[in-house]
C-alpha cells in the first residue's frame, strides 16, 4: 500500500442552491497546490441537510453528477460527497463516489436520522460500500451511520479486514458534536483502520448550528488532524506501510466474535 493523500473541505453550505455551492467548491479547489487522490465534501454539498427531497433532488447525470465528474476529471482525484438522488420514485441520500475517468460508485445512506424525519422524506439504502483506490480498501458512509458500529465493523466470515480507510460525510449539528468526535475517534481504534469525517460549519435555513470539528485518526485512535469551527481546507497524507505494519503485530481481528448483520 502506498499513501493515501486526502483533502478535507470544512465550509458552510448555500441552503437549496446547487449552483452557489458549486461555485464555491469549485473555486477551493482551484486553490489546491497539490493534487490529492481524494477530495472530501459534505453531505448534500449542494443543498444544505433538506427534507424537501421533491423539491432538489436531482437523477444521475444530472447537473451536480455532471459538476463532481468535471472536477474529479480535471483534478485527476477522486471527488466524494452526497447529494438527493430520485430514482424509481424514491428519493436517496446518495454518495458518490466519482472518479477521474468517469466512473463512479454509489451508497445510499442506510442509517436516516428520524430525528429529522429524514426517514420520511428518504428511501433507506441496504448495502455498505468497499471502493478500491491506490491500493487501499476504502468504506465511505454518511453522518448518522456513524452511531451504528455493527455497520462499520472491519471483519468478515474469515476474520480478515475489509478495509483499510472508513469515511464519513456529515450534516452533524453543533449540540451533539462532542458524540461526532468520541464516535470518530472510536470507529478507528475499534477497526484497526483510519477514519476521517468531514463535517460542516455554519447555520441552515432551519436554524440548525453545525460546527465543524472534521478530523482524522489513525488505527489506534490517536488524532492526525483536526479542522476545528472555522472554515477550512486541508490535506492530510495516510500512511499504508505503518498500518500493515500495526495490524501485523496487533492482530485482534483474530480474536473477534462472530456474528452477521441482518
Amino acid at each position: 500500500m502506498q499513501d493515501l493523500t486526502i483533502t478535507l473541505i470544512q465550509s458552510s453550505l448555500h441552503w437549496q442552491s446547487p449552483e452557489a455551492n458549486h461555485a464555491y467548491f469549485e473555486e477551493k479547489l482551484w486553490e489546491l497546490k497539490e493534487v490529492p487522490d481524494i477530495v472530501l465534501l459534505p453531505e448534500m454539498f449542494n443543498t444544505g441537510f433538506t427534507m424537501h427531497a421533491a423539491e432538489n433532488a436531482e437523477v444521475m447525470g444530472g447537473k451536480s453528477f455532471r459538476w463532481m465528474k468535471m472536477q474529479a476529471e480535471r483534478l485527476d482525484s477522486v471527488i466524494c460527497g452526497s447529494l438527493i438522488i430520485k430514482e424509481e420514485g424514491h428519493f436517496y441520500n446518495r454518495l458518490i463516489w466519482m472518479r477521474p475517468d468517469g466512473s463512479y460508485e454509489t451508497y445510499d445512506k442506510r442509517h436516516l436520522f428520524r430525528m429529522a424525519n429524514e426517514h420520511e422524506a428518504y428511501t433507506p439504502g441496504k448495502e455498505r460500500l468497499i471502493v478500491v483506490h491506490k491500493g487501499w480498501r476504502i468504506c465511505p458512509m454518511t453522518c448518522y451511520d456513524l452511531r451504528f458500529p455493527v455497520f462499520s465493523r472491519n471483519i468478515d466470515a474469515q476474520r480478515n479486514f475489509v478495509y483499510d480507510l472508513i469515511l464519513f460525510v456529515a450534516n452533524w449539528p453543533t449540540p451533539r458534536v462532542f458524540a461526532w468526535d468520541v464516535l470518530l475517534q472510536a470507529r478507528a481504534a475499534e477497526n484497526l483502520a483510519y477514519s476521517v469525517g468531514l463535517n460542516r460549519i455554519g447555520k441552515d435555513e432551519n436554524g440548525v448550528e453545525y460546527s465543524g470539528h472534521s478530523a482524522a485518526y489513525n488505527m489506534i485512535g490517536q488524532p492526525l488532524v483536526h479542522l476545528g469551527e472555522e472554515e477550512k481546507m486541508e490535506t492530510l497524507k495516510l500512511s499504508g506501510g505503518a498500518l500493515q505494519q500495526f495490524r501485523q503485530k496487533f492482530p485482534v481481528n483474530l480474536d473477534a466474535d462472530m456474528f452477521k448483520l441482518s
